[in-house]
């Protein structure tokens, strides 16, 4: 099968990093500045130059990136485009060590909707942002943490002592959903075990361990799957296979005219109504602050930013051949066949007749596969943080992404080529004059 083999690459590492918020934008930053981006620290003076590239680093979990043409005129439309950096998962509270009968074990709570039964029977690992006592109250010592092997699990019930496994079991998530770390001796029960493991990993005493973000993920790794590996299975497609694409884009783009942004946001999965989400007035600010930078006075400044656009990308739903009463019945879109655009009146996805025919005259010129989807009308479906992000920045937005099927399990399932297809739209997008 022919593939772009670069960009598959790009997404296989952004998997495999991404472990968590803190690790996409690890990632993030890495790709940005090989590429030559400069950083800029929003809480420092900015002076920005036609024909450069910046970003800028949000509390570890979010990252704007943008390019500012060397050729920059005011009138040129603004084009952006934003995806999210995490996914459902189990984050691990504070005070977390507990056993029973020897069985070390850590109490977690969920995040987003995971569909939980996949998380069992699995190599899990953790990795986030640890913050570490200082000398200085107001800045604590704030480390990105990964394990380097697996070390929790969750294991399921044996068949034997629950009979009707098979017709379906609700998991609690308090009960049945708390991962074994370790087994533990007599004399480490009494012990804060998972605590101590962490401090030794850190070289700190365990009292210097103040808080934590730690997500628990999946070890296992991205691989091809089919005859010919038209398809991809991996943790995490959602939704980095977006943000994958959009730094492939915003690093290849070689617009001369416009300003160019990608936005990366943090707390989809959970509403995105933080700082670091896209309900959050950042981008509102940052695409202010561009604009003041490049000498535009107020009333240009006004123009500018509501003459934008902006693509929200996130994964869409694939029609399942086994479940295909699921879908709409003039709109269910199949994996390895394009990218979708995703509608809903409702406005749980961005619609906007406008900012959707740009997309579809955009595919056709250039000759990129999309698809349409659609929720069954009995079927309320999820959103995404483009509706939220137009709220407070009212542009034309509209939502597109890969389609998949198993979205929010511990694994997921998408066409090998509508990865392809994505970057070279978005790509299209920043470039298209």
């Amino acid at each position: 099968m022919e593939f772009n083999n670069l960009e598959i690459d790009n997404l296989f590492s952004m998997v495999k990093m991404g472990v968590s918020p803190f690790g996409v934008i690890e990632e993030s930053r890495k790709r940005l500045e090989k590429a030559g981006f400069c950083e800029l620290s929003y809480g420092a003076n900015w002076k920005l130059e036609k024909g450069k590239k910046y970003f800028v680093d949000h509390h570890g979990s979010t990252i704007f990136a943008f390019t500012v043409g060397k050729n920059f005129d005011k009138n040129q439309m603004i084009r952006m485009a934003a995806a999210h950096t995490d996914y459902p998962c189990f984050r691990i509270k504070p005070n977390p060590d507990f056993n029973k009968e020897g069985y070390g074990q850590i109490n977690t709570e969920s995040y987003g909707g995971l569909i939980i039964n996949t998380w069992l029977d699995r190599p899990l690992s953790v990795a986030g942002k640890i913050a570490l006592r200082s000398d200085n109250v107001f800045e604590p010592k704030i480390v990105n943490y990964r394990a380097t092997k697996p070390i929790l699990t969750i294991p399921n019930l044996a068949i034997h002592m629950n009979r009707d496994v098979n017709k379906g079991v609700e998991l609690n998530k308090q009960i049945d959903t708390m991962p074994i770390v370790d087994l533990l001796s007599e004399e480490q029960r009494e012990t804060k075990y998972f605590m101590e493991f962490l401090a030794e990993e850190l070289k700190v005493d365990v009292e210097d361990i103040l808080d934590f973000e730690l997500s628990v993920f999946a070890t296992e790794e991205p691989c091809f799957v089919g005859v010919k590996d038209t398809m991809i299975s991996s943790p995490r497609l959602d939704n980095l296979t977006s943000a994958s694409a959009l730094l492939s884009a915003i690093i290849n783009n070689d617009r001369k005219e416009g300003i160019n942004l990608i936005a990366l946001f943090d707390h989809e999965e959970i509403g995105s109504s933080t700082k670091q989400g896209a309900g959050s007035i950042m981008l509102h600010d940052m695409l202010r602050r561009i604009l003041s930078n490049l000498d535009l006075n107020e009333e240009e400044i006004q123009a500018d930013m509501y003459n934008a656009m902006m693509l929200s990308v996130d994964v869409a739903h694939g029609l399942h051949p086994n479940k295909a009463e699921k879908m709409d019945i003039t709109n269910h879109p199949v994996l390895g066949k394009g990218f979708c655009i995703k509608e809903a009146c409702s406005q749980s996805y961005a619609t906007d007749a406008k900012a959707i025919a740009i997309v579809q005259q955009i595919c056709e010129k250039n000759k990129i596969p999309y698809q349409r989807f659609v929720n069954r009308s009995d079927v309320r479906g999820g959103g995404t943080l483009g509706s939220i992000a137009s709220t407070l920045l009212p542009i034309k937005v509209v939502d597109i992404g890969v389609p998949l099927l198993a979205m929010h399990s511990v694994r997921e399932l998408m066409g090998t080529k509508d990865q392809e297809a994505l970057y070279e739209f978005i790509l299209a997008f920043f470039t298209e004059k």
